[in-house]
């Protein structure tokens, strides 16, 4: 069949042809849609899809899933997803130590004397060095030349108290992320001098 529709069917083949669907109705109606689906094809040949048609099948596109575009999103944008997960971990690991670390805790250096979660800095002693009191208070009474940090706590300065540097509380969850990024930054250059 497919010979005699292509019109390269030798005569003999196609008398054989002609004697089979004489007797065979089931090869006729075969044939005969064959040549339909043909004559089909050939008259749409010439046919001209409208200049709107590709807008027109892409918007009745089912829409894609927001779930999709955000992996090729991250997978198009790696820098920015390794940044962003890194700052995730960063913050919750912040957030965690601004709950977690409800214990007393005072920076080691000599001359300060601890009284029930209180730092002291006794009268005419000098500490050398910046201290952080963390979940205390801080009484200073003598000299300390650097910065103090209280981190839920207090502090408390006599009139004879000085201090040469910044005296900074925290009592606030921001307060405290801001200073943990203040102290990794510098912590980090000072790791840079030092090579």
């Amino acid at each position: 069949m497919h010979e005699y529709l292509d019109g390269e069917i030798s005569p003999e083949h196609e008398q054989i042809l002609q004697d089979h669907l004489a007797i065979c109705s089931d090869c006729k109606q075969d044939l005969h849609e064959l040549e339909k689906t043909i004559a089909l094809v050939q008259s749409m040949s010439h046919i001209k899809a409208s200049d709107d048609f590709t807008l027109k099948v892409m918007q009745n596109l089912p829409r894609e899933k927001k779930r999709v575009g955000i992996k090729r999103w991250f997978s198009h944008h790696p820098f920015l997803t390794a940044a962003a997960i890194f700052l995730i971990l960063m913050s919750g690991s912040l957030f965690s130590s601004w709950g977690d670390a409800e214990q007393f805790s005072v920076t080691k250096v000599p001359n300060i004397v601890v009284e029930n979660n209180t730092a002291i800095v006794p009268e005419g002693e000098t500490v050398e060095g910046d201290i952080v009191v963390r979940n205390g208070d801080i009484r200073i009474e003598g000299k300390v030349d650097g910065n103090v940090t209280v981190v839920n706590g207090d502090k408390y300065l006599a009139s004879a108290g000085e201090v040469t540097g910044k005296v900074e509380e925290i009592n606030e969850i921001f307060s405290w992320l801001w200073y943990q990024i203040k102290n990794g930054v510098n912590s980090f250059i000072n790791l840079l001098a030092g090579s």
